[in-house]
């Protein structure tokens, strides 16, 4: 469409590749700039802590469950170690297509399971169930936690949780970092996280927006969970409740120094199944979210406009990709005519720009030679992210598993 248009104002080939190049790199920039406003905004070094109180909420911590009988019993094990009192929380396993040994080990060490047993399986229908089984059985719970199946906790957990939400938080999102980095794979998961984590929840929240939810290590307080669970449908719960919460109005607290060590991935097949779906879920958060944007605007509901403007860019992978790619096609377009144009100049300034922003999104302790060794995977993952763009379509309609029960590693990911 944009070269029609060019043609028909009579542009050369020549001014033609120049504007579209122009257009490229001007889309690719903004984005660029949405991320490197955010860094620096996470770069200082406020940090939000909460004073001790005395009143201890009652919780319950919801453990969805798909097939995760090798992980799932040490994860409510590591949970059991709370230093908050253990009559004030229940740890409630959702488990679906679990052995019923498994069952009988987690009822042994004092863990409520549910059994989910339904036709297309998702976290969503899992939340669901035990929100309709704690109203029928008429059990009183102050807050609500959300762990994966991996997912362990250091002691002080609940007890920071229960501070923050003393202190008037509705929707909290901790800061999930890697329990493992034992592989190439699980080495640039854990960095992917904690780029997100810096721009997407505390340099967010540093300029008073919303943090993103991620799925597991997410807190809220019951009435609202009751309420917006229930509007969720069944693919990514995690990003309908961002949209349902900011058009409310509702704020989504990131809490920096509360951990949730999670599983990080140990291969190629695991990082593209969850960014398929993760694609798939803000592509739909996207299109559904899009239809309130006249009414956000109107209200100045300006959280509820940057997520959705969040959601238009590229993943980071693929922005960085991509501008590698720029960068390069257009060094040989000025090779070729020996420098008479320097369009690659520009580009270079963007990539460096751009990885200047991931190196100080990083925390110092992962910023070493195993970062260097795991690069090596990113052409490879490049190229997953693009063929699972045209993979998207089943991932709307059921929940994509990423599968923990294989612990084997294989040699060609190792670090050692």
């Amino acid at each position: 469409m944009i070269s029609n248009i060019l043609v028909a104002l009579n542009f050369t080939p020549i001014q033609t590749i120049h504007v579209v190049e122009s257009l490229i790199f001007l889309l690719l920039a903004f984005a660029v700039l949405y991320l490197l406003i955010f860094t620096f905004a996470a770069l200082t070094k406020k940090k939000i802590t909460y004073p001790l109180v005395e009143k201890k909420s009652k919780f319950a911590v919801f453990f969805p469950a798909y097939n995760e009988d090798s992980v799932i019993i040490n994860s409510v094990q590591e949970f059991l170690q709370q230093d908050y009192p253990r009559e004030q929380y229940d740890i409630i396993v959702l488990a679906d297509h679990m052995m019923d040994k498994t069952i009988e080990q987690l009822r042994a060490i004092s863990a409520v399971v549910l059994r989910i047993e339904v036709e297309n399986s998702s976290k969503t229908k899992a939340l669901q169930i035990a929100t309709d089984y704690i109203e029928e059985n008429k059990i009183h719970y102050d807050n609500i936690v959300i762990m994966d199946a991996d997912n362990i906790v250091d002691p002080d957990f609940l007890t920071k949780i229960n501070n923050a939400f003393a202190a008037g938080c509705q929707t909290i999102q901790t800061h999930r970092v890697a329990k493992n980095l034992n592989s190439d794979m699980a080495y640039l998961d854990a960095i992917s996280e904690e780029i997100n984590n810096s721009i997407f929840r505390k340099g967010h929240t540093q300029l008073h927006l919303s943090a993103s939810l991620i799925g597991s290590g997410m807190a809220f307080t019951y009435p609202i969970f009751k309420k917006y669970i229930r509007l969720a449908h069944e693919v990514g719960f995690d990003k309908q409740l961002e949209m349902l919460f900011l058009h409310d109005h509702i704020f989504i607290d990131y809490l920096e120094d509360i951990y949730t060590y999670d599983e990080k991935l140990r291969k190629i097949s695991q990082f593209s199944n969850q960014r398929r779906r993760w694609m798939a879920n803000q592509v739909f958060g996207f299109s559904t979210g899009i239809k309130k944007l006249p009414m956000a605007l109107k209200e100045r509901n300006w959280d509820y406009c940057n997520k959705l403007l969040q959601w238009t860019m590229l993943p980071r992978l693929m922005l960085v990709g991509f501008i590698f790619i720029g960068t390069l096609l257009m060094t040989i377009y000025d090779v070729s005519l020996n420098f008479q144009t320097l369009f690659s100049l520009k580009w270079w300034y963007l990539l460096i720009v751009l990885l200047s922003i991931f190196y100080f999104s990083i925390p110092t302790h992962l910023r070493n030679k195993k970062l260097t060794k795991a690069f090596i995977h990113l052409p490879q993952l490049f190229i997953q992210m693009i063929i699972n763009l045209f993979r998207l379509s089943g991932a709307f309609k059921r929940f994509i598993h990423t599968d923990h029960s294989d612990e084997e590693e294989e040699k060609e990911n190792s670090l050692d």
